[in-house]
């Protein structure tokens, strides 16, 4: 046995993760350009490389044709020569004769050298490429090495990611051995090597970190639809359940909040909104929007656009700061968003439809206090103008007197008016 040869390939097998067949192949082949070298041939068909994978024992010899007189050394062999080897041969006969690797010169040894050191680079970079390509969109953990520029080189384990500056959070910074969790985007197999681009700012990240920390996630009991992520700031995430007796915004939060603020806590701080997702445009328009309150939601699931009517008070919180809450929520659901205040919505009619669907009967909320919407009168003759507003009983947080608590004066009212049993 050749027992160094068979411990070098061990070694390399373990390290580089190239299989020991692939490097016996590439000595094979170095053995092949060694002969080349050594008698000047550009083709050694006649030559044979035989090794033992067992013992990594090798043998190299030529097939030479038995003639009367030799031309090509290689390939030929005279009828004297071949009787010195076995006196049965005659001319015509395929005869082998060993060749001695220790006889190839420096410049042949080199160039076989070569080709084997070409082989274990090539396989490297291929076991590589293939190792990291298993986890193109997914999430790694990586040691931050060092600032290249302004953008940040992430050591992945065997090779280092390029963490661009347009892919990072906006006010976050690194420092050297920091270990930080990125989404691979992309595994590009160069002659340099496997080149990876990683990112922090991609909505997937998200959804990852869920799926690690989140078993109902992970094991498919809960599904995240869709979500929308402005990194650094806010995301919202809309989630279903495919078991009825789990709550999938629930299961996604956590015990006091515990599994939401470890995402949190990665993602340095950005807050996240988690809602229920619904196969009903309207509705899911509704709960994207949160924490707003919606009035009324028209959704042209063609056309992609809907028409939403928020109480006065709530327009800001709807359209968000800078607009951070509609431009998340159209992003969230796929529509284009108009947001309307309920006096502007009035104003333009938009309401005018909804409420002769609402009111159906209007003797019954005649009889009950009720007037055309926005407008009631206690029997003590106060009321609440349209301006303040008044809303059967879901809509009574989306309404205030006075800078009151909206719930504060509905409770009253039913208290005052004896209609506790109003639906």
């Amino acid at each position: 046995m050749n027992n160094e040869l068979f411990e070098a390939l061990t070694i390399l097998e373990k390290e580089k993760n190239i299989s020991k067949d692939t490097l016996l192949e590439a000595i094979k082949q170095s053995l092949f350009q060694a002969c080349k070298n050594h008698y000047g041939k550009n083709e050694v068909s006649n030559v044979v490389v035989n090794i033992d994978p067992d013992t990594c024992e090798f043998e190299i010899y030529a097939e030479k044709t038995v003639v009367e007189q030799v031309e090509d050394e290689l390939t030929q062999i005279s009828l004297t020569n071949a009787k010195l080897k076995d006196a049965s041969y005659e001319l015509g006969d395929i005869v082998r004769v060993d060749i001695k690797s220790k006889e190839f010169g420096r410049i042949a040894t080199q160039n076989a050298k070569n080709v084997i050191l070409q082989k274990i680079r090539e396989e490297e970079r291929k076991s590589l490429y293939n190792q990291y390509y298993e986890k193109e969109k997914d999430v790694v953990t990586g040691i931050v090495q060092r600032y290249v520029g302004k953008n940040v080189s992430i050591n992945l384990g065997k090779v280092d990611a390029m963490l661009n500056e347009n892919e990072m959070i906006r006010g976050e910074s690194f420092y050297p051995t920091q270990r930080i969790k990125v989404y691979v985007m992309e595994v590009k197999d160069t002659p340099k090597g496997p080149r990876i681009l990683v990112s922090r700012t991609h909505p997937e990240l998200v959804k990852r970190l869920f799926e690690n920390e989140v078993t109902e996630v992970r094991d498919g009991t809960v599904e995240i639809k869709s979500i929308a992520r402005e990194a650094g700031s806010r995301s919202k995430m809309a989630v279903y359940s495919n078991n009825p007796d789990v709550d999938p915004v629930g299961a996604c939060v956590g015990m006091n909040g515990a599994r939401v603020n470890s995402v949190v806590s990665e993602l340095g701080g950005e807050k996240i909104d988690i809602i229920n997702w619904d196969e009903n445009p309207a509705l899911l328009i509704e709960n994207a929007l949160s924490p707003a309150k919606v009035i009324y939601v028209m959704a042209d699931d063609d056309e992609k656009t809907a028409k939403v009517v928020v109480p006065d008070y709530q327009l800001s919180l709807a359209i968000g700061k800078e607009g951070q809450n509609a431009r998340l929520a159209a992003r969230l659901t796929g529509f284009k968003i108009d947001i309307k205040s309920e006096t502007q919505a009035r104003e333009s009619g938009d309401l005018l439809e909804y409420e002769s669907d609402y009111y159906e009967d209007d003797e019954y909320y005649e009889e009950e206090g009720y007037g055309d919407y926005g407008e009631y009168e206690s029997e003590n003759g106060e009321g609440y103008d349209e301006e303040g507003g008044y809303a059967p009983e879901e809509y009574a947080d989306d309404f205030a007197v006075d800078g009151g608590n909206a719930q504060d004066e509905y409770e009253d009212a039913v208290e005052n008016t004896g209609l506790e049993n109003q639906e």
